[in-house]
């Protein structure tokens, strides 16, 4: 979908194929002065489609398309919008991901757990020069720099060495405390699918899922799907 903006407003297209939060930043922009939404696609196919028409100054992408991956279309946005500032909103929070994303040419790194309000206020800041980045990612990327030693770590950061294997047992434990369903739920969360998704792949009600979902919060100790992705990662629960 592409329609007509106002070229003195900040023109956005987006790239989601999660009907939920689409329809969440849809309505955020409808009610906004200064923003406009000039197209939506809802795959990597329709996503690079929509590069062919009228630029926009924000781009919106995640990364767990149905037929593939953001990154292609970030990669094709630097070619043929190449004055449009990207940002990746997902629920992908893994430094693979993450570093991908940015070599692709996206200046932005939002996990899926802000409400649309503050999505427009991040769209703002990015269209004015500024890299909007979720606090638990800006944490990964300074621990990846910063790999060990407190005196090169900023305050209130723990000091991180990749070098050092997690201690013996460590992972092993925490994945014994999740059921297998609740592993498989997991899994599909990490690739991006909805409750309502995982619902139908398991053949169980979308009831039954949330309140895995909810177990799964409760034994890694996080509040969003963002978080329990980071954790799980962090370990050793998901395969690489």
């Amino acid at each position: 979908m592409q329609t007509r903006t106002d070229p003195s407003r900040i023109r956005v297209a987006l790239v989601e194929d999660d009907l939920h939060f689409q329809h969440a930043i849809v309505s955020a922009i409808a009610g906004s002065t200064d923003i406009h939404l000039i197209g939506t696609a809802g795959t990597r196919e329709k996503g690079l489609q929509m590069l062919s028409g009228s630029p926009a100054d924000v781009l919106l992408v995640d990364l767990g398309l149905p037929d593939g991956s953001g990154i292609d279309v970030i990669q094709a946005a630097q070619v043929r919008w190449p004055q449009c500032a990207v940002m990746v909103n997902t629920t992908f929070g893994d430094e693979a991901h993450v570093l991908r994303s940015i070599e692709a040419g996206a200046s932005g790194y939002l996990l899926k757990d802000s409400a649309a309000a503050t999505m427009l206020q991040e769209i703002r800041s990015l269209h004015a020069g500024g890299s909007p980045i979720s606090p638990l990612i800006a944490r990964q990327i300074l621990r990846r720099f910063h790999p060990g030693g407190a005196s090169a770590t900023p305050a209130g950061i723990a000091p991180t060495n990749k070098s050092t294997p997690p201690a013996a047992g460590q992972g092993q434990d925490l994945q014994a405390q999740l059921s297998v369903r609740e592993k498989e739920v997991l899994e599909f969360i990490t690739k991006g699918f909805t409750a309502d998704e995982i619902a139908r792949l398991m053949t169980v009600s979308v009831h039954t899922v949330q309140t895995y979902i909810r177990r799964i919060y409760s034994k890694l100790n996080v509040h969003s799907k963002a978080e329990a992705i980071y954790e799980a990662r962090n370990q050793g629960l998901l395969r690489t």
